[in-house]
């Protein structure tokens, strides 16, 4: 699985996945530090990646388009996140979550909990 690291994570977050054997790359990686949302979702979708984020608008966006692609995990904690505790989270769920991502889904990913919705989303949900 392809992983594209969003802008408002931090650069190492895409460094330790890759240290762990995934396949990732931030988006200031490609130049994009500065993208807007539709830029990085696009570029996710031509890299054929998975868009790691924080920023809940993404799903709005996903909803909005009604596309089944591209993936998106939805990092989200009611604690505040230390760079390497993101990437541990990230590490010990990305590969059981790898069927629902190739097929297209939003997962949103915390310490306790993670939940899965299929795409595409109806935007009204």
């Amino acid at each position: 699985m392809r992983l594209l690291i969003d802008q408002n994570l931090a650069t190492r977050v895409a460094v330790l996945l890759r240290d762990a054997g995934h396949d990732a790359v931030h988006v200031s990686e490609r130049g994009m530090s500065r993208a807007d949302d539709d830029q990085i979702l696009a570029l996710a979708v031509g890299e054929e990646r998975v868009l790691v984020s924080e920023d809940t608008d993404f799903g709005a966006l996903l909803a909005r388009s009604r596309s089944p692609l591209p993936s998106l995990v939805l990092l989200r904690s009611a604690d505040r996140l230390t760079t390497q505790a993101r990437a541990d989270l990230l590490i010990a769920t990305i590969d059981r979550l790898e069927p629902h991502l190739d097929s297209g889904a939003i997962v949103v990913v915390g310490r306790s909990r993670v939940r899965i919705r299929p795409l595409p989303l109806n935007p009204d949900s």
